[in-house]
């Protein structure tokens, strides 16, 4: 198996305990798509192939837990709407819905992969995608299958919400029992929007009826909770063991208890509030509690049109009181607790050799210099 020395490196972030903080001076070994020596580069061992990289920082891939990428139309126009002040009510779905069931699958599909691609020359090595425009079986089970050809993590999310004019109890049959089927072999997760605050979302026992079928059905638990007001939401995806609820604005002491108790990552979306001029999650009391803490893009047409983990690092260290490092944290190996995985989020020996290189000396940079491309992924 051939062996690449990746050298030169000025910082390498690598999220190792072994380690007290970043590596000055790195190198690291890849062999078979895989970390297999890390330490300084005056020790580094002798590999097949070179690569230097002059003095840039090395960071860990960044991890994008949650993304809407399959979908049509625009909504520029819903979003200046907002920046004047109409408040953000989550009405504009139907929209986006009506573009997606118009849309073909040669649309839809360039569209999706012109959104990853974007995500991928910033930095971003493993993404989920969320089906949930469509909200009826066929295009669901289209959207899964379109999002299914570019990553691994697809989730199901026929319960974003009700379709106007739609009876309440029979759209919950529908996703619970033939949509569910449709989709279920298409899809990891499964989702849904718990939000009493909002006539359009589901409220706890409809969410829980989603999600019980849905982990009968063999699909992880992931919940979007408590963006618009208190509700059930995080309670529910600890008591289920929802591997993440996202969004978690507006939270109570016995949530943030559940979470620092629980298994389920807490993953904030920055990207929505500097969209909807919404207030932003609390993350100090998050990690001051012990919660695991994640970030995400939320990318999606109506609440954050942007595929940028940079961006959402900026945005959780200026609004969200998150140091650099933290956020960084959360962007990588917090958001792959959230997916569940141990192989990616991380450099340690034997993860997935997902590098982000910067063109920057320090992953101080990703929010020192906000909105300039300096992240880009390293193919080897």
């Amino acid at each position: 198996m051939t062996s690449h020395l990746v050298t030169g490196i000025g910082e390498l972030v690598t999220h190792d305990p072994r380690f007290d903080g970043p590596l000055a001076d790195a190198a690291l070994v890849v062999q078979d798509g895989h970390v297999a020596w890390v330490g300084s580069a005056a020790h580094a061992p002798v590999a097949d192939r070179r690569t230097d990289l002059a003095g840039a920082a090395v960071v860990p891939g960044f991890v994008d837990p949650h993304t809407h990428l399959v979908f049509a139309g625009d909504r520029a126009a819903e979003f200046e709407a907002r920046m004047a002040g109409t408040p953000y009510t989550g009405g504009g779905i139907a929209t986006t819905v009506a573009a997606t069931r118009a849309a073909s699958d040669d649309e839809l599909r360039a569209r999706l992969t012109a959104l990853v691609s974007e995500a991928r020359r910033q930095g971003t090595t493993t993404i989920e995608v969320k089906s949930g425009y469509g909200l009826d079986v066929r295009t669901e089970e289209r959207l899964l299958r379109l999002a299914r050809e570019v990553t691994d993590e697809t989730t199901f999310l026929g319960a974003h919400v009700v379709p106007p004019g739609t009876d309440r109890a029979d759209y919950l049959a529908l996703v619970t029992g033939p949509m569910l089927a449709a989709c279920a072999p298409h899809a990891r997760w499964a989702d849904v929007f718990c939000e009493p605050a909002s006539p359009m979302a589901f409220d706890g026992d409809e969410a829980r009826s989603v999600l019980t079928a849905a982990a009968a059905a063999g699909l992880g638990l992931r919940v979007h909770g408590n963006q618009l007001g208190h509700g059930p939401g995080v309670a529910l995806a600890v008591e289920l063991g929802a591997a993440s609820v996202d969004h978690c604005t507006y939270l109570t002491d016995a949530d943030v208890a559940a979470l620092a108790d629980g298994d389920t990552v807490a993953t904030l979306l920055p990207g929505v509030e500097f969209s909807t001029r919404s207030p932003y999650p609390d993350a100090r009391r998050l990690l001051d509690a012990g919660v695991v803490v994640a970030l995400a893009s939320d990318c999606n047409p109506g609440t954050c049109f942007s595929t940028s983990m940079p961006l959402m690092i900026s945005l959780a260290v200026r609004e969200m009181r998150m140091t650099v490092a933290e956020a960084l944290l959360a962007a990588t190996l917090g958001a792959a607790r959230a997916l569940r995985r141990d192989d990616v989020g991380h450099l340690r020996v034997g993860a997935r050799a997902d590098l982000a290189v910067l063109d920057a000396p320090s992953h101080r940079h990703l929010a020192y210099r906000p909105g300039v491309p300096i992240a880009r992924g390293l193919t080897l």
